[in-house]
């Protein structure tokens, strides 16, 4: 079994904001593309023009139909990737110790020359953000880029993850959550951003950030001026409900 560091002076991870994703998946084509092309072995894809295709992910965006009680429905798109917890189950079980939580940084990786692919890890994790690599036997995670955010031949602009570089829409955000005075731990603290699955006390590093409540139908005014949404996707900071509390009792049922 792997032990955790007791703590890590910084702690890495990604912001992501629900409000800003478009659900576009350039940060999951990136992903494959760098994480194929460089860190450990490539991430393979089987019968992909068959007529059942599949390959290894390390990041996907969830497509969900939010469908309120009058009016259109809507969908909202959720990216997920490994959430890099504090306290990382998927690390204390493996028994070959192929998966750690660098003390540095707190990035929880695989070394994939200890790794015997028994997938204890990806029955730990409560966020299923692990994958076998059907080709390799062995387990593939997101790495938040490690080959790429020390990377000093990359200009600095570069060295984020691939995800955060490439996101159009600038829903992605990378930096240090130890650090209060980061880009990061300022968003998470202004805009509410909250853990996934809290309940399971991951402590997870990586946030996100709830969408923006939308303005109510003010007496007068025309009804392109409302968004219909508005009591789905109020901000956990007033309890549980709206597009949180959705969330939560859509990702218990899998």
């Amino acid at each position: 079994m792997t032990a955790l560091p007791p703590d890590t002076p910084r702690k890495m991870g990604l912001v992501i904001d629900l409000d800003t994703c478009v659900g576009c998946h350039a940060c999951v084509i990136s992903c494959k593309g760098w994480n194929t092309e460089n860190y450990g072995a490539p991430l393979s894809d089987q019968e992909p023009y068959g007529a059942e295709p599949s390959g290894t992910f390390l990041n996907r965006v969830h497509s969900y139909e939010v469908q309120p009680e009058a009016g259109a429905a809507q969908l909202v798109h959720f990216p997920k990737s490994c959430l890099h917890c504090e306290d990382a189950p998927c690390v204390t079980v493996c028994p070959t110790g192929a998966s750690y939580k660098r003390a540095e940084d707190g990035i929880v990786l695989v070394n994939e020359s200890d790794c015997i692919g028994c997938g204890l890890c990806a029955w730990a994790c409560p966020y299923g953000a692990r994958e076998m690599d059907a080709a390799e036997g062995v387990m593939k995670k997101c790495t938040l880029c490690v080959d790429r955010i020390y990377n000093e031949n990359l200009p600095e602009v570069d060295r984020v993850p691939a995800c955060v570089r490439t996101c159009p829409a600038g829903a992605r955000h990378f930096g240090d959550f130890a650090d209060p005075d980061s880009h990061v731990s300022r968003l998470t603290a202004e805009r509410g951003g909250f853990d996934l699955m809290p309940e399971q006390g991951t402590k997870p590093v990586n946030k996100y950030l709830p969408p923006r409540p939308r303005d109510t139908l003010e007496h007068g005014a025309e009804p392109d001026e409302t968004d219909i949404l508005a009591p789905f996707l109020d901000t956990p900071m007033t309890g549980q409900r709206g597009f949180v509390a959705w969330l939560d009792r859509a990702l218990s049922k899998v």
